[in-house]
């Protein structure tokens, strides 16, 4: 790998753990879905030239814009807003991982072996250990909000894998297009005056909005799919492992969170067993991905 990509991995490992933060201060300032609705309001004008309308497609990206889109990051928005300790929101969020590997497997037919079906255990197992400790339990509606979150996520990576061919700039300028009304109406039903209010939050509030807008949602992910077309899934997906321990790190040192032994522990359980996941289902991946085109194609 050059080493200007593996560089630019490292940036966008850095891009999602921060956005950690970007969040948080975000939903502290604004309520949550007028924070996300502004910030796929600023996705939507970077992206609005790329914007085309796909024969045969736009069922699809409707659908994975609203799961992956509009649910995905109601919920997480959310979690974050009800939340303190964001560093276990951090580590709940793995569970993205073994969510993405279990619906392989129902709906793909996909066999896992042992050392696979381990590490699933191990993410869940650690997630459980965390829900132990007296400091996360008082955390736990955030938590299992984000444990929706994660499903969510490994519903719209399945449906994202059927939309190859389509530029990545396309399906994200669609995602906020259809996102935007949605939980722009959502807020003004359940948080009236909330996106008028937010106009006069401070300029730091705007600036990470846009962060989360433009690092997080288009930087990270159309820079990891330009990184796919050059680079095996094996060599890319496991370079992006250290995310959510750098994003729990930064968030512990940002907010001066509490460092508790369940913390501690259940990460590096749940980490350990993400990880297996990870490096064995890389090898899988271009495998899975020839099911879902054979899928789409009938």
């Amino acid at each position: 790998m050059a080493p200007i990509h593996l560089l630019f991995i490292v940036f966008i490992d850095l891009c999602w753990a921060m956005n950690m933060i970007a969040v948080k201060v975000a939903v502290d300032a604004v309520e949550p879905l007028a924070a996300v609705t502004l910030r796929y309001a600023i996705a939507l004008l970077v992206t609005l030239p790329f914007i085309r309308w796909v024969p045969g497609r736009m069922r699809l990206i409707a659908t994975t814009a609203i799961i992956a889109g509009a649910g995905f990051m109601l919920f997480v928005n959310t979690s974050l807003a009800v939340t303190d300790n964001v560093a276990a929101l951090a580590i709940a969020a793995q569970l993205g991982a073994p969510f993405s590997l279990i619906l392989a497997v129902i709906f793909l037919g996909e066999r896992i072996r042992w050392i696979r079906i381990a590490g699933v255990t191990l993410a869940f197992v650690g997630i459980v250990i965390m829900g132990f400790d007296p400091a996360i339990w008082s955390e736990r509606l955030g938590v299992g909000l984000t444990v929706i979150s994660s499903l969510l996520w490994a519903v719209g990576s399945l449906l994202f894998r059927r939309l190859q061919g389509v530029p990545v700039m396309n399906i994200h300028g669609w995602l906020a297009l259809i996102s935007v009304p949605i939980l722009g109406a959502a807020s003004l039903i359940f948080e009236p005056g909330a996106l008028v209010s937010s106009f006069s939050a401070p300029l730091g509030v705007w600036g990470w909005i846009a962060f989360s807008a433009i690092f997080s949602s288009l930087v990270g992910h159309a820079g990891m799919s330009w990184l796919l077309q050059k680079y095996d899934v094996s060599v890319i997906v496991p370079l992006t492992l250290p995310t959510p321990l750098i994003s729990a790190g930064v968030a512990v040192f940002y907010f001066d969170l509490p460092i508790t032994t369940g913390l501690v522990v259940g990460a590096l359980v749940s980490f350990v067993g993400v990880a297996i996941i990870t490096l064995r289902s890389a090898k899988k991946e271009p495998e899975i991905a020839e099911q879902w085109v054979r899928r789409a194609r009938r």
